[in-house]
């Protein structure tokens, strides 16, 4: 989670020149399912690759929602 958060906010500036937000979360996800094919060993079956998936999205969202909180934890959205 560390990991993806540090990469994208060092290089999201890139991105942002060009697009959306939106793109940014794309970004995350990529990064995140680049790092968690490369370092987690869950094989190459059906299985492993769905595992590698799932643990993808999860890091991703994480490292998203990570960052929001601490650069701005008392941040209220509006309804």
């Amino acid at each position: 989670v560390t990991a993806v958060a540090l990469i994208v906010q060092f290089t999201k500036s890139l991105l942002k020149k060009k697009l959306d937000d939106v793109y940014v979360r794309v970004y995350a996800l990529v990064i995140s399912l680049l790092l968690t094919f490369i370092f987690a060993g869950t094989g190459y079956s059906i299985d492993g690759v769905v595992l590698t998936v799932i643990n993808a999205i999860i890091v991703a969202v994480a490292a998203m929602g990570g960052y929001e909180i601490i650069t701005d934890p008392k941040a209220e959205k509006n309804k």
